[in-house]
């Protein structure tokens, strides 16, 4: 990832993705194994015929993202939230539950500092 959340393309990919297929298949594939990859990198993959039978099948999935919050989105299933005009996130965001958590670090900090 670069500085501003845009997900760069990684090195090796296609041998990645199919040793986890491999490791996904001895445990017995259903269809809710997969991996998420860099978008620059979904035009370059060239992979086995048996990794592209079970993503056309659906016992595997390979999911792009292009930016870290749409990782966020994958992997946690939440919206990740965007800004409001008050610099503030939708409370049930991925980014509104990290901005309450950080709220909370800075009033135990500030709660700290004035016992000093």
């Amino acid at each position: 990832m670069n500085q501003h959340g845009e997900v760069m393309a990684i090195g090796g990919v296609n041998e990645k993705i199919e040793g986890y297929f491999r490791v996904c298949q001895a445990m017995g594939l259903d269809g809710s194994q997969g991996v998420l990859i860099p978008q620059r990198n979904a035009a370059h993959l060239v992979l086995n015929e048996e990794v592209v039978d079970a993503v056309a099948a659906g016992k595997f999935q390979i999911l792009t993202f292009a930016h870290v919050l749409e990782g966020l989105e994958y992997l946690t299933g939440l919206n990740a939230g965007e800004l409001d005009d008050k610099g503030d996130y939708r409370p049930e965001s991925v980014m509104g539950r990290v901005q309450r958590v950080l709220e909370g670090f800075r009033k135990i900090y500030d709660s700290n500092k004035s016992d000093d």
